[in-house]
């Protein structure tokens, strides 16, 4: 399984996505967007958005912390 996540420093959802991920033990690349110009690019291509966090699980993108979402997508139960 592919995840990427978008995130800046200072952004509380992308925490919250994070910590989900880790809480179900879910590999992911983290990409900065505010440190890096490339995928602050690459991000809004695939998603048209400006905002974070970006989340691309498998070439499904997530916008925002969705994670009824995010659950379903990674074969999260309960």
């Amino acid at each position: 399984m592919a995840v990427t996540i978008y995130t800046t420093a200072t952004c509380v959802y992308c925490r919250a996505a994070k910590k989900l991920f880790s809480e179900h033990n879910i590999a992911y690349t983290e990409k900065d967007v505010a440190q890096d110009a490339a995928a602050r690019s690459e991000m809004i291509e695939r998603s048209g958005q400006l905002g974070v966090p970006v989340i691309d699980v498998n070439g499904t993108v997530v916008v925002g912390f969705n994670e009824p979402k995010l659950r379903e997508l990674l074969d999260i139960r309960g």
